[in-house]
């Protein structure tokens, strides 16, 4: 009989924006519980999932770096695996707006978040360069690799960072500008194939992102430009739903996860800061339905992780 290897040899990038979905989900519900009729007790319940969840699939792999640590450059062969060690350090500045309750520790974990994003997005820009000529082209994932510095406000923000998270913005602002620019042409000339339409959905993780970092900065133009985007965007891919969702089950149905938390948590933001009826009906509707999207999404990640399948259908590295 074969002995299989432990499964944190194979922890795979693609948990991690699971992380993400599941600690922009507990923010949103902790932050909501402030104007609405809600137990804070969900969202801190949710935190705690999220947080545990995270630290175990974080500590697996930093297990799995010990181990072999040129895994991480097998491991970032593709876009979205690339796009999964992005996640996990925007999961770290995150985990730090988790721990502002907790005191001085938020702000380690938020510097942790912000040198594992810069490698992150070292990482990425090397991957590229080391690709064939001829495969480069401009991806959804790519706006984590190289936008995920626009969560550090989230955090920063409450932290006293003003200038490093104004900056971290306005280098994220030009990295979007850029990928969608290129996106945009790409997608005139060709449409994504049945199984990379899951990632489309990814459009609106950056908007959502901005706005909240604007609101955050108190860059008021910014944040209504960048919230009723994301309201437009957001609209579009609940009519593309169909569409994206054609190929069936797949571990790109991530990407379906931390755009609806992230587009939780400006629509708490503007119910905060303009408090009209949008605002309402969208932390509601998304609190809704999107929150049960998220946990099963989750769920059947999880399941595929702990049989194996999730490693190997994302083409994870073994240490």
């Amino acid at each position: 009989m074969v002995k299989q290897p432990p499964l944190w040899r194979s922890t795979p990038p693609s948990i991690f924006p699971i992380c993400l979905a599941l600690l922009g989900l507990g923010l949103g519900w902790r932050k909501a519980s402030a104007f609405l009729p809600i137990a804070p007790e969900i969202g801190n319940a949710l935190l705690g999932l999220a947080s545990a969840y995270y630290l175990y699939f974080l500590l697996s792999y930093l297990r799995k770096l010990m181990a072999r640590p040129m895994v991480l450059f097998e491991d970032v062969a593709t876009p979205p695996a690339r796009a999964g060690i992005s996640a996990l350090a925007m999961s770290m500045m995150l985990f730090a707006a988790v721990l502002l309750p907790f005191g001085p520790i938020a702000a380690y974990v938020w510097w942790a978040g912000v040198i594992a994003q810069t490698g992150a997005s070292a990482l990425g820009m090397y991957a590229i360069w080391r690709d064939p000529p001829g495969v480069r082209q401009f991806s959804t994932f790519q706006y984590l690799t190289f936008v995920g510095p626009v969560v550090g406000p989230i955090a920063g923000i409450p932290l006293g960072y003003a200038n490093a998270s104004m900056a971290y913005t306005l280098l994220a602002l030009v990295a979007y500008v850029i990928i969608t620019g290129g996106l945009i042409r790409q997608l005139l000339r060709a449409r994504p194939p049945v199984q990379l339409r899951p990632s489309m959905a990814i459009f609106l993780a950056p908007v959502c992102l901005f706005a909240s970092s604007f609101g955050l900065l108190g860059i008021d133009w910014a944040f209504v430009g960048f919230y009723w985007l994301s309201v437009g965007i957001a609209a579009c891919l609940i009519v593309l739903a169909p569409w994206m969702t054609k190929g069936g089950w797949s571990p790109l149905w991530a990407s379906f996860t931390f755009p609806i938390a992230a587009f939780l948590q400006v629509q708490v933001l503007a119910l905060a800061r303009i408090g009209d009826g949008v605002a309402m009906a969208g932390v509601i509707i998304v609190m809704a339905i999107g929150t049960p999207i998220i946990l099963i999404i989750a769920y059947r990640a999880t399941r595929m992780w702990a049989s194996g399948n999730l490693a190997a259908k994302s083409g994870a590295a073994q240490a």
